[in-house]
């Protein structure tokens, strides 16, 4: 069956990651270094379809943009996964929709780990090119108008590729069946559109299963760091009704699993950056009496935990978390420099100045380990004027973490300009122009990324429902870590030009896939 409207994504998104989105980081790396084999079968396995070839659970961000447009008037409308749209898309397909996280691989994530490992092209950047060449032979043959959108948007829009129609930046809800409606009408479409926020009474909800659960209930950030797409007046919270719905649209489908969308779950129902306790503590209680396993969130922030230490214990003990059933959200470091704060992302700290960001994340941190939340610290790294004297501030602060032996990653990553930030027009970073500093921030991070990771690598892997893929992956995660310390030594004493002796390692050719099949046999007959 062909569809009218026709939503997508690249495999690198249109995955549940085999029941652990951490796993998803692995797209990240340079295709170089992670075979085919193993990306495909173990990190991006593809979603099962059912009869008419329309994916049984699909990412959240698809979801919602079927439901916009179901609402709206569009009635024939699928989600499909990259590997089924051939079957799905036919002479009367008049628009086909993809959503993307990082089409070209320079998100900060990908843009680290292609510099310090020789550079080319990411997972990421590889399954979009091939969705695109796909998607082009298709609309050469059906005429159709392909329109782009989703967090990853802002990476074509100084470049548009010949075969996407129209760039959409922002939110759907408002200016995307307008847009629809241009393209059935035979109108001709802009290649840039910008999309208004909605209210909260016009975001409907999803109307068919997220992958892992995710229910978003929260839009925004009201903090406005300069380094970020997300600008303080889009921060709204999802009503606790339409939430419960989406949990109930999860669960039908027999998804017993949570994952709350926020970029700051204890802002959920806040007002001025103030820790809403009520709102946040009946948001999990009246998830979990809706019978599910868990709630897990990608995000949380260092400054709210320490401003409401009550919440994120109540939360914890609601969502049963233990040494096995943690949470593991990413949280924002980003710089150990008074300075660097002060400029570009003032209100970070907020109820408390940076001045007092080291104290904010060292309480922090001993608030979420005690209550089993152990935080991926992500870092921003090589704004124009920072100095090696900068960084050292961000070692002392690192440094303060492992002496205190508290759990957490560590990440170091280039800051990058994205395209709707305030700085959009800074440069991109270099390896060459990094503070030579950086190199040793990346060595003692990752040092202790690894020592954590050996230990938490059931946390990591415990949602991986197969029993004999996650063995293999944590065993895969073992034999990395078996020389990746080593690496990063090299990287602290060359100033990062070690990073150059990666560049000719492939093993996506025929002795790289050799090793991966004979590694994966020889763990077949291990007992599991």
């Amino acid at each position: 069956m062909t569809w009218d409207i026709v939503l997508t994504a690249d495999k690198g998104s249109f995955t549940d990651y085999g029941g652990s989105s951490v796993l998803g980081y692995v797209a990240c790396m340079p295709v170089r270094l992670v075979p085919r084999f193993f990306m495909e079968k173990f990190f991006t396995p593809d979603i099962p379809v059912d009869s008419e070839g329309r994916a049984i659970i699909a990412p959240y961000a698809l979801r919602k943009v079927e439901s916009i447009l179901v609402h709206s008037g569009f009635n024939n409308v699928a989600v499909i996964p990259p590997n089924k749209v051939e079957k799905a898309i036919g002479p009367n397909t008049k628009v086909v929709g993809l959503t993307v996280h990082d089409p070209l691989g320079v998100n900060p994530v990908s843009f680290k780990l292609s510099m310090i490992f020789g550079g080319g092209p990411t997972w990421t950047a590889k399954y979009f090119e091939e969705l695109g060449e796909k998607i082009s032979k298709l609309k050469a043959k059906y005429n159709f108008k392909v329109i782009v959108g989703g967090p990853g948007s802002w990476e074509l829009s100084k470049e548009i590729p010949d075969w996407v129609d129209t760039i959409f930046v922002g939110e759907a809800e408002v200016d995307l069946p307008p847009l629809i409606k241009s393209v059935f009408d035979g109108q001709e479409v802009p290649k840039i559109v910008y999309g208004k926020n909605p209210k909260v009474d016009q975001i409907p909800p999803i109307i068919n299963p997220a992958r892992l659960g995710e229910v978003q209930i929260t839009r925004g950030c009201p903090r406005g760091c300069q380094f970020c797409p997300v600008t303080p007046e889009t921060f709204r919270s999802i009503p606790l009704d339409i939430i419960k719905k989406e949990v109930e649209v999860n669960m039908k489908a027999g998804i017993r699993r949570v994952e709350f969308i926020t970029d700051d779950v204890l802002l959920y129902g806040s007002q001025k950056l103030r820790v809403n306790h009520e709102a946040i503590t009946k948001l999990f209680h009246e998830t979990m009496e809706m019978g599910v396993d868990g709630i897990w969130f990608p995000h949380i922030s260092a400054p709210a935990v320490r401003s409401s230490p009550q919440t994120v214990k109540a939360i914890s003990e609601i969502a049963r978390y233990d040494r096995n059933r943690a949470a593991a959200p990413v949280v924002g470091l980003e710089t150990g420099s008074e300075k660097i704060l002060n400029k570009y992302m003032r209100a970070k700290p907020f109820p408390w100045t940076p001045r007092e960001w080291k104290d904010v994340i060292l309480d922090a941190t001993i608030i979420m380990n005690e209550n089993y939340i152990y935080p991926c610290y992500t870092m921003t790294i090589g704004y124009p004027d920072e100095t090696n004297e900068d960084v050292d501030q961000s070692i002392n602060l690192v440094q303060s973490i492992i002496d205190h032996k508290l759990k957490a990653w560590i990440f170091p990553l280039p800051v990058i300009p994205m395209g709707v930030s305030y700085i959009r027009n800074n440069p991109f970073p270099a390896l060459e122009k990094m503070p030579t500093r950086y190199w040793d921030l990346l060595y003692i991070s990752w040092k202790y990324d690894l020592q954590i990771t050996r230990e938490m690598i059931p946390v990591l892997t415990g949602g991986i429902s197969n029993k004999f893929i996650q063995k293999v992956v944590q065993y895969m995660i073992d034999r990395i870590f078996d020389s990746i310390e080593w690496i990063f030594l090299q990287l602290k004493e060359t100033d990062g030009k070690y990073a150059y002796n990666f560049a000719k390692i492939n093993l996506n050719n025929s002795i790289g896939v050799i090793k991966a099949i004979y590694w994966l046999f020889r763990l077949a007959f291990k007992p599991l």
